[in-house]
């Protein structure tokens, strides 16, 4: 089975690496052949976090290479697209495949159509149906938790999957514990979804003054009064390796629509370190976070602080929701687990239809 994989990004981009690229391996063992054609180069990215903007031009050079990729379609049984082929542009294209007969699987692991439907921009907003079209126009909707799959249902689409985002075992192990004077709370990300960080900064002034401990922020560089801050660059060559000098993992979240459509991979990568993890209860944190069990839910300042301080004091527990944090990512969140679903999802999208057809 040959797949062309529209991705949004290369492997600069998250959603793109952690949902498309690092299942290529795996996939292939399954029969399933992939070519990769990224919309936006990876120094759009760079040029973004730096605080450059977006350069107008250079993405209409990147739409246009996109409309050259479509001309190759032909040669592939299945287009697996990444949430949309032209963003801020109607669904026209993705339309113009169904009508033919295309077969694509779209993902999404964001409550992308949030960008237009509750856009402040007019013109944004007359695209508040967009992501609906091209939801119905797929063969099979993949989302990465229920309220995008919701979406997707309510949109009509024909199948609809969902299917977590997850980690490689291959690369993400427990790390070793070494004692410390101080307790390391950690947090990875990116400057823009630093944001969420201030949500808990009253909560760690308080336990900064009661306990000797340090936030360690990988992917963003934040200030934090009261609180001793180590930052550190994000790579992909060292963010397994950051995240294991963690003691405990945090993912603070608002209470909005659009973080309600997010995966949860954060605390994904922390458990697969063995870390146990404290989270904001919103969307699919609920559903990872198995409170008292692999970390706690905390939604007050005064959750944050209780759940925290009981990790902090008791290494025994942080070691013991390490553990059942990584055995439920070796279950049900991890790249091992997933592919072969994803593998029969595509199969399904091609042949299924085929039979349908010849019925």
């Amino acid at each position: 089975m040959k797949v062309l994989a529209l991705t949004r990004y290369g492997r600069a981009g998250a959603s793109s690496r952690i949902r498309f690229l690092q299942f290529l391996p795996h996939l292939e063992q399954h029969g399933v052949f992939m070519d990769i054609a990224p919309l936006l180069r990876d120094a759009y990215l760079t040029r973004l976090y730096a605080g450059g903007g977006r350069a107008m031009m250079e993405i209409a050079i990147d739409y246009l290479r996109r409309i050259s990729q479509l001309f190759k379609i032909k040669q592939y049984d299945l287009l697996w697209i990444e949430k949309e082929l032209f963003p801020d542009l109607p669904s026209w294209v993705e339309t113009w495949l169904n009508r033919l007969g295309i077969r694509y699987v779209v993902d999404y692991d964001d409550a992308i159509f949030h960008n237009y439907d509750l856009s402040r921009n007019p013109l944004r907003r007359c695209l508040a149906e967009k992501i609906d079209s091209v939801m119905r126009s797929a063969s099979v909707v993949v989302c990465g938790n229920h309220y995008l799959a919701e979406r997707a249902l309510r949109a009509g689409s024909k199948a609809v999957e969902i299917l977590p985002t997850v980690v490689d075992l291959d690369r993400y192990s427990v790390r070793p514990i070494e004692p410390s004077v101080f307790v390391t709370i950690g947090w990875i990300g990116s400057p823009a979804t630093a944001k969420y960080l201030p949500l808990v900064a009253p909560s760690l002034r308080l336990l900064a003054e009661k306990f000797p401990l340090k936030l360690c922020v990988v992917g963003a560089n934040p200030e934090m009064e009261g609180v001793e801050v180590v930052s550190r660059q994000w790579s992909e060559l060292s963010e397994v390796r950051d995240i294991q000098s963690f003691d405990i993992g945090i993912m603070p979240l608002e209470d909005s629509p659009w973080e309600r459509g997010k995966c949860g991979y954060k605390l994904i990568q922390y458990m697969a370190c063995g870390i146990p993890v404290v989270g904001s209860p919103i969307g699919v944190n609920r559903e990872i976070v198995r409170h008292g069990e692999n970390g706690y839910l905390a939604s007050t300042p005064d959750e944050w602080i209780e759940a925290l301080s009981e990790l902090i004091a008791n290494s025994t527990q942080r070691g013991y929701m390490g553990a059942v944090g990584r055995g439920l990512v070796e279950k049900e969140y991890c790249v091992q687990v997933v592919a072969p679903k994803l593998a029969e999802v595509f199969s399904r999208a091609i042949y299924q239809e085929d039979s349908a057809c010849a019925a």
